[in-house]
């Protein structure tokens, strides 16, 4: 029996990652494009007379992501994420 790391493990890590790399230009796309529409929202809030910050769609955001969730992240891993994403929405100047 051998120390030696397992090839076939260390193979299979490697394509997670690589499936993980992809993934995550995705979510950085995704995320950019998010961005846009926030700030296109934003131009358009004070012709309607809206403030910037609108807690009641914040929790619509939240009841959403609980709906769409499938695991295995808990809704309350994703209000977390998002109130980061949210938070940095909020500061992003365009």
């Amino acid at each position: 029996m051998t120390d030696q790391p397992s090839s076939e493990a260390q193979d299979k890590i490697g394509e997670h990652r690589d499936r993980i790399d992809e993934i995550d230009c995705q979510l950085v796309k995704l995320l950019n494009a998010r961005a846009a529409e926030s700030l296109a929202i934003r131009g358009l809030k004070p012709a309607v007379h809206w403030g910037l910050y609108d807690p009641k769609r914040e929790e619509e955001i939240f009841t959403n992501l609980a709906k769409c969730n499938g695991g295995p992240l808990y809704s309350e891993n994703l209000r977390e994420i998002y109130e980061a994403i949210l938070h940095v929405m909020k500061e992003l100047r365009g």
